[in-house]
């Protein structure tokens, strides 16, 4: 681990007054910053700790949304009665991911940042255009079982590994900075990039802007949703697939639809496609079959990861299937 000035400060403005060296770290739950540090993925000349901020509450909002700190533990938020209640969809994925003891300490800005696990972004022994742009992508020709099928591009097929992420995709939340020059909220869509000619730029997050709180939207129907992950164990591994599914059925129609898929994209992957198929559709088998081909219209599978195409359609059928039955 390379030598870094470390910094505790007390409220937000505080920690933007630090931003101004180029290579600076927010540090909250350091689950995943931390391990990046001791292998020199990450190299911040300044670490400056966040934790003594005001931003660990989970509070409705008056349009009847959902407003989460930035600071918020993983265990804490998946355990809340707002979100037990209102999003099960995200309960379920939070408590899907890392260990009990790691989700006692991730905080929810922390995920939304969380980088990718390819095995060759993580051996510096081998190049990765993610960590050194323009070194090479061993992972297309390589080991590429636990690898991105969807979003992925001649420079990079590194899958996004985060659970909470697909539920906040689904839930279409809101995610709000603040930085020198103001605040701004971004949408969930428009957070996480595609990787692109540029996978080294994985957020439309400024240097030196701070991750605040996170919305979610009032959604009245957000207890009928489910998140199921796939993985070769039952604890503690990132998911081969996923998929968080929230329904709105009326006299046996979907009225709306939200869908975001895990594991396969190199990004929380929102399904636009499989929306389209299943609003206005009886919520049936046919239904469900033809939503999951439609999300995977466009996956591009590799040497080792080619099952993946044929498991997210049956995570994504099998998750529509325990949220809204069969008509």
């Amino acid at each position: 681990m390379e030598p870094f000035k470390f910094l505790k400060v007390q409220d937000s403005l505080a920690a933007l007054n630090n931003t101004s060296a180029p290579n600076t770290k927010f540090i909250a739950g350091g689950t995943n910053l931390i391990d990046l540090m001791k292998l020199n993925i990450e190299t911040p000349k300044q670490v400056v700790d966040i934790n003594r901020l005001k931003l660990n509450t989970v509070e409705k909002l008056p349009n009847g949304g959902v407003r989460i700190g930035a600071l918020v533990k993983n265990s804490d938020l998946a355990y809340h009665p707002l979100i037990k209640d209102n999003y099960k969809v995200l309960s379920e994925a939070l408590l899907s991911g890392a260990s009990a003891q790691l989700r006692n300490m991730a905080s929810v800005g922390g995920n939304l940042l969380q980088r990718t696990r390819c095995p060759y972004f993580y051996n510096t022994e081998f190049p990765c255009n993610k960590r050194i742009p323009g070194s090479g992508c061993p992972a297309i020709n390589g080991h590429n079982r636990n690898n991105a099928i969807l979003g992925t591009s001649e420079a990079c097929i590194a899958a996004h590994p985060s659970d909470m992420c697909v539920a906040m995709a689904a839930l279409g939340a809101i995610i709000n900075v603040q930085g020198s020059k103001g605040n701004r909220a971004i949408p969930f869509a428009d957070f996480h990039l595609l990787p692109g000619k540029t996978p080294n730029l994985e957020t439309t997050l400024h240097h030196g802007e701070l991750i605040t709180s996170v919305d979610l939207p009032a959604i009245n129907y957000g207890a009928k949703s489910h998140y199921l992950k796939v993985r070769d164990r039952a604890s503690y591994e990132f998911a081969l697939t996923s998929a968080a599914v929230i329904l709105n059925i009326q006299a046996g129609k979907i009225v709306k639809a939200h869908v975001a898929l895990g594991g396969v994209g190199t990004k929380p992957w929102r399904s636009d496609a499989a929306e389209r198929v299943l609003i206005g559709a009886s919520a049936n088998q046919k239904t469900y079959t033809a939503a999951a081909e439609a999300a995977l219209s466009q996956a591009k599978g590799y040497k080792y990861n080619n099952f993946k195409i044929e498991l997210a359609k049956r995570t994504l059928m099998r998750a529509l299937t325990t949220v809204g039955g069969i008509a």
